[in-house]
């Protein structure tokens, strides 16, 4: 009877102690999350928040009833744009761009960064810098409008060198085999420098011992690029290779939809601009809501399964 009554009290013991260790920890210091609340408040206000709203890709939503009031449908709206005519073309091309983007755009700031690394002239190193840090400021608006006068076919200069060789003008911006090649190229472009600075930051992290060991036992630049280099911001590349898999579906619409034309329809209607068409403009918000919904989805299940499998393989993964 004696051991029944004392062990909850035992017990008790640890946990009030590790109740008030929480406490006085948070307390000292509270600085750090009065910080960080700003950060806490805009993701729950406008991130978690408005997640409540995809009850309405069940629904047939109706305005004037409002989300609670408009009748449920069940998994109608997926089930028509499975069996919709533009379905595999959405999802040929949504994946296609995606998969281009991160077979030649994530790379290339790796490279950058690592040639970047390796100039000891400081002020040609932040020329080069400079030059591949700007574009990152344009507006998408301006980028696109630089394509279409550079690429115009009477007046662009890319087809004056193309006519200087003897060849005939070409209307890139109307030719749907030529989309993704100009959506991905534009877009490294315009990030690549950007990208490349996590990078740079990651390799001023390594230890410089490992270089002087390096030359001292012979190594050539390119080998010590090889052996020490990226290995040593391999974490940093695969949590980035990560997050990147997790929003291949996720391509924005602003760039594509400035790019679209009826002519290149083709190989530029994508998920977010044919959501875009269904919701804004044919005012179908269920529909839209319904394939935004599964958009993310795929995203979702793509990171999961990136980063189990990351984890299995090289032990670095998101959680």
């Amino acid at each position: 009877m004696a051991n029944t009554t004392i062990q909850p009290a035992v017990n008790a013991v640890p946990e009030t102690k590790c109740k008030r260790f929480k406490r006085n920890r948070i307390l000292r210091n509270w600085q750090l999350y009065v910080l960080i609340s700003p950060v806490i408040a805009y993701y729950i206000l406008f991130q978690y928040v408005p997640m409540y709203g995809i009850q309405i890709a069940f629904k047939d939503f109706i305005a004037t009833q409002g989300i609670w009031g408009s009748p449920w449908v069940g998994f109608e709206h997926f089930d028509r744009f499975f069996n919709s005519y533009y379905f595999w073309r959405l999802i040929k091309n949504t994946l296609g761009i995606g998969l281009y983007t991160l077979a030649v755009g994530f790379p290339i700031p790796i490279i950058l960064a690592l040639l970047m690394n390796e100039i000891r002239a400081e002020r040609f190193k932040k020329f080069v810098q400079t030059i591949t840090y700007a574009p990152h400021f344009l507006s998408t608006v301006v980028v696109v409008g630089m394509m279409m006068i550079f690429l115009s076919p009477r007046y662009g200069i890319i087809n004056h060198f193309i006519e200087m060789f003897g060849g005939q003008p070409i209307n890139f911006m109307t030719e749907p085999s030529w989309f993704k090649s100009l959506y991905v190229l534009s877009d490294v472009w315009q990030t690549m420098g950007w990208s490349s600075i996590i990078y740079l930051a990651a390799l001023a992290g390594i230890d410089n011992q490992l270089h002087e060991a390096a030359r001292v036992d012979g190594a050539t630049r390119l080998q010590r690029i090889w052996h020490i280099n990226i290995p040593g911001i391999m974490p940093t590349i695969i949590i980035l290779l990560i997050l990147n898999m997790g929003s291949i579906m996720g391509i924005g619409f602003e760039k594509v939809l400035l790019m679209q034309n009826n002519l290149n329809m083709e190989s530029s209607d994508i998920i977010a601009t044919y959501v875009y068409r269904m919701g804004i403009q044919n005012a179908e918000y269920s529909f839209s809501a319904a394939i935004g919904l599964f958009n993310s989805i795929i995203n979702f299940v793509l990171l999961v399964v990136v980063n189990f499998i990351s984890k299995r393989v090289s032990e670095t993964s998101l959680w």
